[in-house]
């Protein structure tokens, strides 16, 4: 099946924007709808791209942008990439984030599946430059010197974002992959706590890590979803109750420190790992 042109919803995200410029340099032609078009100069300058700003809530609007395209891709349920249940029904989920996931999961492939090709991705935490899970909590331990970390012991396998979009863009022309749900995860298995030391680690910080009881979490979660941003809120609490990883085990290969220390580590770390990579025979890292 030939794929010549997309549309793209949530394509002003940290996963949109690297998958857009997966398709740009496949030479699809892109067309990516947002409420603010001036916001997002990185893919204006892109080629073979066309951001459009759009009310991306009004179904008329989406009939006409999307009349034209061979294919549409909805980021719009990953924009929060904070992890979330794989391979299960997160239907019943604890939390409204990951319920209304599972539940538009769900009747898209019930009522939508013989009318449409229709594929679903479910990633684990997804990692890489502009992240929202190391880069947060570079953030976070950079403001004080003892972090309070809720639910320390959520497992999660990362996965790199260069592999969900490359499955992702790999994906649309394969009739294989129509009406099928795949689980995205990395090769490694790690805890909220494993990300919070590794995150301190990679920066030079020496914090005072303090795993919290559910109870005091929970008052965390609370306060936190009042600052700006929401770095932690009730229902990122809820999600982390559950854990995200894949049954079936790994599924994208980049492991975590394949990627992170080249944007989140101080340049003497990322100079030496470039040395012993040079020494080694190796490759520049993924971008």
């Amino acid at each position: 099946m030939k794929i010549d042109s997309v549309c793209v919803l949530g394509g002003t995200g940290f996963v949109g924007f690297h998958l857009v410029s997966r398709l740009a340099k496949q030479r699809k032609h892109v067309r990516v709808l947002t409420r603010r078009r001036e916001r997002h100069k990185q893919l204006l300058v892109l080629p073979y791209v066309e951001v459009v700003e759009a009310d991306v809530n009004d179904p008329a609007t989406l009939e006409r942008y999307f009349a034209d395209r061979d294919a549409v891709i909805n980021l719009v349920g990953i924009l929060n990439e904070k992890g979330h249940r794989v391979g299960a029904d997160q239907s019943r989920a604890p939390s409204f984030y990951l319920r209304t996931k599972g539940e538009a999961e769900n009747h898209l492939h019930t009522f939508g599946g013989s009318a449409v090709a229709l594929t679903t991705f479910r990633p684990s935490v997804i990692f890489g430059r502009g992240d929202g899970l190391f880069n947060l909590f570079a953030r976070l331990l950079a403001l004080a010197p003892v972090l309070p970390v809720a639910c320390p012991s959520a497992r999660f396998q990362p996965v790199y974002v260069g592999d969900v979009v490359e499955r992702m863009a790999a994906a649309l022309p394969d009739r294989a992959t129509f009406g099928a749900r795949y689980n995205l995860c990395g090769p490694e298995v790690w805890s909220l706590m494993d990300v919070v030391r590794y995150t301190a680690g990679l920066r030079g910080y020496r914090r005072l890590l303090l795993p919290l009881p559910n109870w005091a979490a929970r008052l965390q979660a609370n306060i936190f979803e009042l600052f700006p941003g929401k770095p932690f809120s009730r229902d990122n609490y809820a999600s982390l109750q559950v854990d995200s990883v894949c049954p079936e085990g790994g599924t994208c290969p980049t492991t975590v420190d394949a990627v992170v220390p080249y944007y989140l580590g101080d340049e003497t770390r990322q100079h030496r790992l470039q040395e012993l990579r040079q020494e080694a025979g190796r490759h520049q890292p993924p971008t």
